[in-house]
């Protein structure tokens, strides 16, 4: 806590920068995952849920992980499931009780120590989520900063709400422009790409007024005066920020929703618990790999204090109302880029969001979009640098195409998806090089020999057949453990089989090679 006072004052303007990302994505999740349909043609919708989690991933999980830079908030990758299991649990209430067992599910999970699978996944493969995450946001938000977008702020999904996709959307969004918001946002664009160019934030004034502040005031300013000189230029509040105004403070807790754990007796509940937990962390370890990667810091993320951290922060989402909270890498990243020091900064911004929910959502409520759409396609080209791609390149195929495959594959399906796809094709080489690499071949006199590696596992049994099998018939073969640690018993029984007399193509011999049992 005194570390926290202490860096208050020079981890405000990050934190200010993250609260304006971390806005419209939490209004915009919120919206998302809990606007269904019921089975007897009711809907529902409640787009606090995402301001709920918001404060909760920076206030809570702020204070409790042991992340420098990682942001929390409502998962964007869990809308599909999240709006999913409303309907089957037959109401928001009883899906509450779900987030609050994932929860519960976490903490476990992290005294297990189960955070260490996050450390599991290639360097490549997690580049390009950042990488597809960058373009994701850039394509993703031109609709926004040309005023023709009738899908939700944050939706990643390829596929969108109105038949379009994240192309053909583009397309359409260029045919249907609206005047204001398109002068809005390049006006926008314009002030953020000068004030880097420049390196204002050089100067003491600005080390404390970020360009993403003055971005939005200049939008809220710009259409005030639209409003009073230039009428046709007014842009609609359908393109404006829309956060829920309480009528008074003790209208406030009115806006909170609480679990029905009499749900508690519908096996589902704990289906989608599980559901959650495991997708929710997956997506967590993911991101702090990624955020530590991206910080260049050597403090890395302690896994399984994050899983700890989030699982209390989803106990407490489930217990108010709150969706299903991870580490998100785009609010991480802008973090980041906001020159974050310490994770001061991702706690002033729970904060904000706190403050501003209860006090001065009717000044939040004139924020255009497109103001915040510039901000968000500044940050996701500074994920996907076309250097990035130079760099993967020069790594060669072994690295270069699992970051390509994962940037493609999140793209057109989803971020665990493309993870998935990407660490399957980074195993392909993995195993390759495993099947070639394990052993070493040279020639001693008439006989030829095979000095096997230190750790020998059924990975280089294909390796070590294909290669006995190429010797001419009637070759001395001397197979040396003398290094070996270990021998898988697969490996053992494959080289007893070619010691069998009854095998006469080869004569095999062995040094400290134990019979397979």
């Amino acid at each position: 806590m005194n570390s926290f006072f202490k860096n208050f004052g020079s981890q405000l303007p990050s934190g200010l920068v993250v609260f304006l990302v971390a806005l419209p994505l939490c209004l915009s999740v919120g919206l998302v995952s809990t606007n269904v349909l019921f089975a007897d043609g009711t809907t529902y919708s409640n787009i606090f849920s995402g301001i709920i989690s918001g404060i909760i991933g920076g206030v809570v999980i702020g204070f409790l992980s042991g992340s420098r830079y990682g942001v929390s908030g409502p998962a964007a990758g869990l809308i599909t499931i999240v709006a999913a299991a409303i309907v089957t649990l037959g109401s928001f209430e009883a899906f509450l009780v779900a987030v609050f067992l994932s929860g519960i599910i976490q903490l476990i999970a992290g005294f297990l120590k189960a955070g260490i699978i996050g450390a599991y996944f290639p360097s490549s493969v997690i580049k390009g989520m950042l990488a597809a995450i960058g373009i994701i946001l850039i394509l993703k938000e031109i609709p926004h900063l040309i005023g023709d977008d009738k899908d939700f702020l944050g939706d990643l999904n390829f596929a969108q709400k109105d038949g379009l996709n994240t192309f053909t959307e583009l397309g359409y969004s260029l045919f249907h422009m609206d005047k204001g918001p398109v002068i809005v946002g390049l006006a926008s664009l314009t002030i953020i790409i000068i004030f880097t160019r420049l390196k204002l934030e050089k100067f003491k004034l600005f080390k404390f007024i970020p360009s993403a502040l003055i971005v939005v005031v200049f939008g809220i300013v710009l259409n005030e005066i639209f409003k009073l000189f230039v009428p046709n230029l007014v842009i609609q509040p359908k393109h404006l920020v829309n956060l829920p105004v309480a009528k008074s403070l003790g209208d406030f807790p009115n806006i909170f929703t609480f679990p029905d754990f009499s749900a508690l007796s519908n096996y589902q509940v704990y289906v989608v618990a599980i559901t959650i937990a495991i997708i929710g962390s997956l997506e967590t370890l993911l991101s702090a790999e990624a955020t530590d990667k991206l910080s260049k810091s050597v403090h890395g993320t302690p896994a399984n204090r994050e899983l700890k951290a989030q699982g209390v922060g989803n106990m407490l989402a489930g217990l108010v109302g709150g969706l299903p909270i991870t580490q998100v890498i785009v609010r991480s990243s802008a973090n980041i880029n906001a020159g974050a020091k310490n994770k001061t900064s991702t706690i002033i911004h729970g904060f904000i969001l706190l403050i501003s929910a209860l006090s001065i959502p009717f000044v939040l409520n004139k924020i255009p979009l497109a103001s915040l759409a510039a901000i968000l396609m500044v940050i996701g080209y500074k994920l996907t640098k076309v250097g990035l791609f130079i760099d993967m390149k020069k790594l060669g195929i072994t690295q270069f195409l699992p970051f390509i495959v994962t940037i493609i594959t999140i793209l057109f399906t989803d971020l665990l998806i493309g993870i998935g796809v990407g660490s399957a094709v980074a195993l392909f080489f993995i195993l390759k090089n495993n099947f070639q690499n394990n052993f070493v071949v040279k020639k001693d006199d008439n006989e030829v020999v095979i000095v096997l590696s230190e750790e020998v596992s059924f990975l280089n049994k294909g390796g070590l057949r294909t290669k006995l099998n190429n010797l001419k018939e009637g070759t001395t073969v001397l197979i040396d453990g003398s290094n070996c640690k270990n021998i898988d018993y697969d490996v053992l029984e494959l080289i007893s089989d070619y010691k069998n007399p009854n095998n006469e193509r080869l004569i095999v011999k062995t040094i400290n090679i134990p019979e397979p049992i």
